[in-house]
């Protein structure tokens, strides 16, 4: 654990109460004159360091001892274009992806994207959160959704598609959005509609699931 969110963050004194107490003292078994680092939800790019001044049977009472900017990010963009997949695929990878350093993920509703599939952002951003403790991560990743390719494209016109095509993903610097398609790929429709962007593949001569192909791009890429 890197830090906790925390929105009173930054105040002199902080307290500990509830399930933030039980896993910091019970399970971490953090004990007096330990040192804690905090960030605020809104404001989170700034580190606030405290010292565990006093514990009791249900609290613990922290000071504060500095407070730093310091931002952890990876040191390049990457944005996602994500054709709408199931969210129990998406909440798999996602702690990778955020570990990974992805900046954006947008969802696109995709010819073979179910329709009933719907992003959950409130969990989505309660897995980031959790992740991001853990990691260390500053800047939080950012959701958008886009009602198709043509649009995403139109917003994007740099994108890169991972695609079933001869030309291998290699250097991969100058790439800073990429295309992923939902179960059962692309539509021949949305093909045609791609025709002029560059598309990529992995170099593996395996099918791979939609959230598999998300995380190998993003660590080919970022990594």
């Amino acid at each position: 654990m890197r830090f906790l969110f925390d929105d009173d963050a930054g105040k002199e004194q902080l307290v500990l109460k509830g399930e933030a107490f039980k896993y910091i003292i019970k399970v971490r078994r953090h004990k007096i004159g330990d040192e804690l680092g905090f960030r605020q939800r809104e404001e989170s790019q700034t580190l606030y360091r405290y010292n565990i001044a006093n514990i009791d049977g249900r609290s613990a009472t922290l000071e504060l001892v500095s407070a730093e900017e310091e931002a952890v990010a990876a040191p390049k963009p990457l944005h996602i274009g994500w054709c709408v997949v199931d969210s129990n695929s998406v909440e798999k990878v996602l702690p990778l992806l955020n570990e990974l350093g992805v900046t954006k993920i947008t969802f696109i509703y995709c010819d073979r994207s179910q329709k009933n599939f719907k992003p959950d952002y409130k969990r989505y951003n309660r897995i980031l959160e959790s992740s991001m403790q853990q990691c260390g991560r500053s800047t939080r990743m950012r959701f958008d959704e886009v009602k198709n390719i043509e649009a995403f494209i139109a917003q994007n016109p740099q994108t890169v598609v991972f695609d079933f095509c001869d030309e291998v993903l290699g250097e991969s610097g100058g790439i800073d959005t990429v295309l992923i398609g939902s179960e059962g790929g692309l539509s021949e429709a949305e093909r045609a509609l791609l025709r002029q962007q560059k598309v990529v593949r992995l170099d593996t001569p395996m099918i791979l699931r939609s959230e598999t192909a998300a995380t190998a791009i993003a660590s080919k890429i970022l990594l």
